[in-house]
């Protein structure tokens, strides 16, 4: 084996190793999310069955912090955006030194931990609501209200941070020429500068989004009595785990999965489209094939997949199986509490057949000798004349007399 075979096969069994760690955690509990047994696993395989899916939307608690995410999620992109965009724009017309001082200031809560951001809102917003005599039944003391408040005091530094990556390529003399042709300020932001940053205000929502609907370490703290998807999720590993949230799981790969083909299908037409090649493609250039691959037609179709597989899953009755599987194991312990009765009755005719051939010489001590041998016999002492019993030496506490 020549060098150049070596380097060819170390470098595929690093691959190997490395997508194994990367996807072999998800393989694992799409596969658990389909097996009866009540703890997540592969080994020993019971019976496929579909129930942990309803087992997951049956939980009245988690689909409550679900539904808490996706609202605490959507306002924080509500006002993270524009406060990100907002930030952006000032930093692109300020001066070096002065940028710089205020990029360090609005970088600042990204490097501060959730922990700090979490206790600190608690605070701030408690003594703002105890100063303008506000109950305990406010919005100053409500777990929505602070969750959100406290997501978008660091999550609107990440928008801002795409929104300044999406500036750097901008060209200032577009605006420029659209304010020298007549242009006001809101027209020139409106017709120029906003297509421009339409990317970014996409990736900028879907980043925020899912930066508050993941977020556990503020969100702990701020939610108060309340409750959010991922402090539910955290709640119920500690408590105890079960399949459904391997099928928790299985749906998001799958929403992943969705979203990823689709925007892909999205990119290459808008690419085709772009550079002019879609009528010399063949798929493109096909009527048949390029509503197809349109990305709306790909949404409906894996939808439309998705959907056929559930159903057909949801009619998979598996009682039969696990029927089975339980009678095998009440047939198993069966035999193994029959073998350890056999056990036990071995063990009791052999000592038996101990206690027949030899007799044993039974310990006087109240342990039967476990302590050692025979009791020691008590030392018998003279009674002393003394009413103390000579706890202050021999004789009597009389005076000697000659």
């Amino acid at each position: 084996m020549n060098k150049g075979t070596g380097g060819g096969v170390i470098a595929a069994g690093f691959s190997l190793l490395f997508f194994s760690f990367l996807f072999g955690p998800l393989i694992i509990m799409v596969i658990t999310a389909f097996n009866s047994s009540s703890f997540p696993r592969i080994t020993p395989w019971e019976c496929f069955t579909t129930e942990w899916f309803a087992v997951l939307i049956g939980n009245d608690r988690l689909m409550n912090g679900l539904a808490n995410s996706l609202f605490i999620g959507v306002g924080v992109v509500l006002i993270s955006v524009p406060i990100g965009l907002a930030g952006a724009l000032a930093l692109s017309e300020m001066g070096p030194r002065l940028r710089a001082a205020l990029y360090t200031v609005l970088i600042t809560p990204i490097l501060i931990p959730g922990v700090v951001l979490g206790i600190s809102t608690i605070v701030f917003w408690g003594a703002l609501g105890r100063g303008v005599g506000a109950d305990y039944g406010s919005i100053f003391y409500d777990g929505m209200f602070l969750t959100l408040a406290g997501q978008v005091t660091f999550i609107s530094a990440y928008a801002m941070l795409v929104f300044l990556a999406r500036l750097q390529r901008f060209d200032p003399t577009l605006t420029e020429a659209a304010l020298d042709l007549g242009a006001s300020p809101g027209q020139a932001f409106r017709k120029i500068l906003l297509p421009f940053l339409s990317p970014a205000i996409g990736s900028a929502a879907f980043l925020t989004f899912l930066a508050s609907f993941e977020n556990y370490n503020t969100t702990v703290f701020t939610i108060l009595s309340g409750n959010t998807f991922t402090t539910t999720l955290a709640s119920k590993v500690r408590h105890g785990t079960d399949p459904s949230l391997s099928a928790l799981a299985v749906i998001i790969i799958a929403i992943t999965l969705v979203g990823a083909m689709v925007h892909e299908a999205h990119t290459r037409r808008s690419q085709a489209l772009r550079d002019g090649s879609a009528a010399r493609s063949k798929i493109y250039g096909n009527p048949v094939l390029r509503v197809i691959v349109h990305p709306l037609c790909v949404f409906a179709i894996l939808i439309g997949s998705i959907s056929f597989l559930a159903y057909q899953g949801s009619q998979y009755d598996a009682s039969v199986c696990k029927q089975q599987v339980l009678d095998e194991k009440r047939a198993r312990q069966e035999q193994l509490l029959e073998e350890q009765r056999q056990r036990i009755k071995a063990q009791k005719e052999a000592a038996g057949a101990t206690e027949t051939g030899t007799s044993v010489k039974k310990s006087p001590s109240a342990f039967g000798g476990a302590f050692g041998g025979a009791a020691p016999k008590p030392v018998e002492t003279p009674k002393s004349p003394s009413p103390f019993g000579n706890a202050f030496g021999s004789g009597t506490l009389a005076p000697k007399t000659d």
